[in-house]
């Protein structure tokens, strides 16, 4: 996927205000309209304008897509971290001109569709309303968080235009209960913490979208946890009790005789809890001891001559 410069593509500065913004793209799309130019290239180029206007006009999406930093060129291969986005609050039904199936998998990996308003059945888009508008984020926590619930301080990002006409940071804080059995992707809902409403109207609400920390211990799918658990050599062959942490405490784990790395042992209903819990899978990884001591040389000289063991063989090595 290719990297949007989409201040090069206005052909604005990135200190631009919004004003600027808006007469470069007014200018490009009156060049590249295709009812009017006769450029080879003018639809194209035209749906490139219409999207880079659609991000920098929008203080939101600018600060946001700014996040990425400066050093992307234009045409480069970009993927966008996964965590791009965390901590950045967005108004929901904010697009507002032409298809959004005209814009490019870049657009969609960063901004995806949620962003758009709906039409009606006769194709208009949906009307102005007096109460404000649900606000979109999403935040990470920990997998014990999951099982316990939790209570936390968030910090979210939003923007809003200066006194200049730029985009400027503002962060709130919010105190949130996490609950218990939470999976990722699922939302927790902030009743009246969105976008304040009109006049008498009642603020939207802010959803925030769930996520993991990466965590060196636990890889999390869906309500299955996942968990990497060193044993030694001997444990693996001759089958021992091991305690295994996990993310509600330690438990006991009888690790068959003739285990073999990657092989995986299900602790049922040990997963996420949620109202059906998800399994914990301990996926074995035989460490080997180093051989440091002449004790230690002299026991895997010992081993080598108990065992008839050639792990090449049937390669076509001999």
């Amino acid at each position: 996927m290719e990297f949007r410069d989409y201040y090069q593509i206005l052909g604005v500065e990135r200190s631009a205000t919004q004003d600027d913004i808006k007469r470069a793209y007014r200018k490009l799309a009156r060049k590249y309209h295709p009812d009017v130019s006769g450029e080879a290239e003018a639809e194209e180029r035209f749906k490139e304008v219409n999207e880079a206007y659609e991000v920098l006009k929008d203080p939101e999406k600018r600060v946001a897509y700014d996040q990425l930093g400066s050093n992307w060129q234009q045409g480069q291969d970009f993927r966008p971290p996964p965590d791009w986005d965390q901590g950045f609050e967005f108004r929901g039904g904010g697009y507002t001109g032409g298809d959004p199936g005209s814009f490019s998998d870049f657009f969609e990996s960063l901004f995806g569709r949620s962003g758009f308003s709906q039409p009606f059945s006769d194709g208009r888009r949906e009307q102005f309303h007096a109460h404000g508008n649900d606000t979109h984020a999403r935040v990470s926590i920990d997998v014990a968080d999951a099982y316990h619930g939790a209570k936390r301080q968030i910090t979210l990002k939003h923007s809003e235009l200066g006194g200049d006409g730029r985009p400027v940071v503002r962060e709130r804080t919010l105190n949130v209960t996490i609950p218990k059995g939470i999976t990722e992707g699922q939302q927790i809902r902030l009743a009246g913490q969105g976008q304040p409403g009109i006049g008498q109207g009642r603020a939207g609400d802010l959803y925030l979208e769930v996520h993991f920390s990466d965590d060196r211990r636990y890889q999390v799918e869906g309500k299955t946890v996942y968990l990497t658990l060193p044993v030694a050599p001997w444990e693996a062959a001759l089958g021992a009790s091991v305690r295994v942490p996990t993310p509600a405490g330690v438990v006991a784990l009888k690790v068959p005789a003739d285990t073999k790395t990657g092989s995986k042992l299900r602790l049922k209903g040990r997963g996420i809890p949620a109202r059906e819990p998800g399994d914990l899978m301990v996926v074995i990884q035989i460490v080997q001891p180093p051989a440091r001591t002449e004790a230690e040389k002299a026991a895997y000289e010992a081993l080598a001559r108990a065992f008839d063991f050639d792990p090449r063989q049937g390669m076509g090595a001999e």
